[in-house]
């Protein structure tokens, strides 16, 4: 870290771009506790745009910690159908659980105690209690990470701990008295539209441009520094959409691992041949009547890459004595929470998914 750097020279440039330019936001409208925290959560690994219409949704239908420790699983899973990082929403439900029993259903107004909420980690409980209790604790992403290091022309790997324990020190020890949520906000806004993650920073826009150590040092390209992650696991996968009909079969997968809990089409390791799909079906107890091969897919995970074709089977009427699920496309709607793995498909029978969802409103 530049131990040289006046990080105290930030603040107020920082203050008043952000008093001028905060984007409006749902959850900025009504800052409480619990509206933090699930936005928090949900824009994790996930795009604000994105996150908007989910944010509705979820606050309406679960409007507080009772409602959300209450819910059912698969109504929990189906309200996040589309957002992905399906342990986000467990992890959430499990931290409501916890506050029922040992903070009379509030989030606490406490830095640590929020720490000690499942799924809840050091940028989250920053972000909370700054933003919703006004506590002087700075909440570190990857966005601040970005504008911190490269205002401050810090090659340090922001991949270590370490470094971004450095960094949080430093910003703890300007955040301006009474303004830590708008501090902590401001960090994000900036690095989420002017130092932006992708693509050349708006640096005309930023109200550091005279203070970047970065831009002065032509180092913004180089800036910041991490190691590079780690190659992905391929898994190759056959997909079956089975149908008799209008219905469609689904099987739940487990309940521990990648998507567990969730509903999906039936599907196997490896690239199957027409033959070996036929047999795969009968020895499901159906009777395939017809076989079509279907386009490709492919899903990215943060650490498994689904590579996917899939076949369109036709079977003789499903028996509802039968060993398998079979749903029709609008049951899906309400009940049964399908990963947006599978969304290419669920496109093919038709199944309106939450990702789908938000591809067709625009966003």
């Amino acid at each position: 870290m530049q131990k040289d750097f006046d990080f105290g020279q930030l603040v107020k440039p920082l203050l008043a771009w952000f008093s001028d330019h905060a984007r409006v936001l749902p959850w900025r409208e009504e800052p409480t506790p619990y509206r933090v925290w699930v936005s928090e959560i949900m824009l994790q690994q996930t795009r604000v745009e994105a996150v908007k219409p989910y944010f509705e949704r979820f606050v309406e239908k679960l409007p507080d910690v009772r409602r959300l420790a209450d819910c059912e699983e698969e109504t929990l899973l189906k309200l996040w159908e589309g957002l992905g990082y399906y342990n986000r929403a467990r992890n959430m439900q499990a931290a409501a659980r916890q506050m029922m029993e040992e903070h009379g259903g509030e989030l606490p107004a406490d830095y640590e105690k929020l720490l000690a909420l499942k799924g809840i980690g050091r940028y989250t409980a920053g972000a909370i209690a700054s933003i919703a209790y006004g506590i002087a604790e700075p909440a570190v992403d990857g966005n601040v990470l970005r504008v911190i290091t490269r205002v401050s022309a810090d090659e340090s790997d922001i991949g270590k701990q370490s470094v971004k324990n450095e960094i949080e020190q430093a910003l703890r020890e300007v955040m301006p008295k009474g303004q830590a949520g708008a501090f902590n906000q401001a960090l994000m806004e900036l690095g989420a539209v002017v130092c932006v993650p992708n693509g050349e920073p708006h640096c005309a826009e930023c109200p550091w441009e005279c203070i970047c150590a970065a831009k002065k040092r032509g180092l913004i390209d180089k800036i910041p520094v991490k190691t590079r992650a780690k190659t992905r696991k391929i898994e190759r996968k056959t997909v079956f959409v089975i149908q008799d009909g209008e219905r469609f079969v689904l099987q739940k997968r487990s309940v521990r691992g990648l998507l567990a809990g969730m509903y999906e089409f039936p599907n196997a390791e490896g690239y199957f041949s027409e033959k070996e799909a036929l047999k795969f079906v009968e020895e499901m107890g159906l009777q395939p009547l017809h076989i079509q091969k279907i386009h490709d897919a492919r899903h990215i995970f943060s650490h498994v890459e689904w590579q996917m074709q899939g076949y369109a089977i036709k079977v003789a009427a499903l028996s509802e004595e039968g060993p398998v699920l079979f749903v029709e496309p609008q049951e899906t709607r309400e009940r049964y929470p399908i990963p947006s793995a599978f969304l290419a498909y669920a496109d093919y029978v038709n199944i309106l998914l939450g990702s789908r969802k938000a591809r067709e409103a625009g966003l």
